[in-house]
């Protein structure tokens, strides 16, 4: 063999040895390294919520908010591409190492839920299905955003349904989990103007709370709805609780300066006012979990003893550092 040829040879299988070392590192490796370094909380037996049974499993959730998968319309197929299979990778990772018992899409699923047609809804449900695979001992649910099916006025009957049969999703929903409670809302249907959207979730609300109130020994139970036993509900949403701004926040995974600056409007970047002050004096949540803004966030409600937690977006196209949280 010609000695120049097998040395352009050896160097050859080299390099592509090398690119190939590279893509396993990068593509595969990496997630394990960094989120191997996350883990779950300890909790504290003296912060413990004593109306929870001691003998009660220790349940483990893990949540996330904001994936936009993109549609036809907006954004380019390799874009598309390379950020589902980072969201992929990420989220089937801390799916191996974490073990949740439970997982929650606060909402924005979609980029282009509002806008899509039946058939490119049903692609959207079997990527989403493919790349947030969850294993049986995991229960997996969403609550919507405005990108799946349109903030308050653009919302019709119809986009309502579709969301919400094909995911079980509806305006407000009670799950209780190894003794919590927690009580997913559609953050639209909190605009209290008596709509074919608000009325409805209004009345599923009051039903709730008096589901709580009476596991609480307040006032009685309807027949069959009665709880085994009260804790503080955790609250679950698209939308954060009303807040002026972002200013307040100081999380590593908080917005950039000039972002926190900006002015929220009510009903658009958080809650109003009103339906805030509700939701916190007929549930009393200990946490509330939202999303939407796209950037992290971690508030307390001094008058209600609750914690706020805004998670940012689980999409490397709306963040630059996205994460997930571990709760438990």
């Amino acid at each position: 063999m010609n000695p120049l040829m097998g040395f352009y040879r050896s160097h050859c299988i080299k390099i592509v040895l090398l690119i190939v070392a590279l893509f396993i590192l990068c593509e595969l490796l990496i997630y394990h390294i960094v989120l191997i370094q996350c883990n779950w909380p300890k909790l504290d037996p003296n912060k413990a919520d004593p109306s929870i049974d001691s003998d009660e499993k220790e349940l483990r959730a893990l949540l996330l908010a904001d994936t936009h998968l993109l549609g036809p319309r907006r954004g380019h197929w390799f874009d598309k591409l390379r950020r589902e299979w980072q969201m992929y990778r990420a989220f089937q990772t801390a799916m191996t190492l974490h073990k949740p018992d439970v997982v929650f899409v606060l909402g924005d699923l979609f980029d282009e839920g509002l806008w899509c047609s039946d058939y490119e809804f049903n692609t959207y449900i079997e990527r989403f299905n493919s790349l947030f695979y969850v294993p049986n001992r995991t229960k997996l649910y969403v609550v919507v955003g405005n990108h799946d099916i349109g903030f308050h006025y653009g919302i019709t009957p119809y986009l309502h349904k579709r969301f919400s049969e094909a995911f079980g999703s509806p305006s407000v929903r009670l799950l209780t989990i190894a003794g919590n409670h927690f009580v997913l809302i559609n953050s639209m249907a909190m605009e209290g103007d008596g709509c074919f959207l608000c009325r409805p979730a209004e009345i599923q609300l009051s039903n709730i709370t008096k589901r709580l109130k009476c596991a609480k020994g307040l006032g009685t139970c309807p027949k069959g709805l009665e709880l085994k036993q009260y804790s503080r509900p955790i609250l679950l949403q698209h939308f954060p609780l009303y807040r002026e701004s972002d200013e307040e926040c100081n999380e590593p995974d908080e917005a950039p300066e000039d972002e926190k600056r900006h002015k929220f409007r009510e009903r658009w970047d958080s809650l109003s006012k009103e339906s805030t002050l509700m939701l916190l004096e007929s549930l009393n949540p200990r946490v509330v979990i939202t999303g939407h803004t796209h950037h992290g966030c971690r508030r307390y409600h001094d008058g209600f003893n609750t914690h706020e937690y805004t998670l940012p977006s689980f999409s490397w196209r709306n963040k630059d550092n996205p994460s997930y949280m571990l709760y438990g």
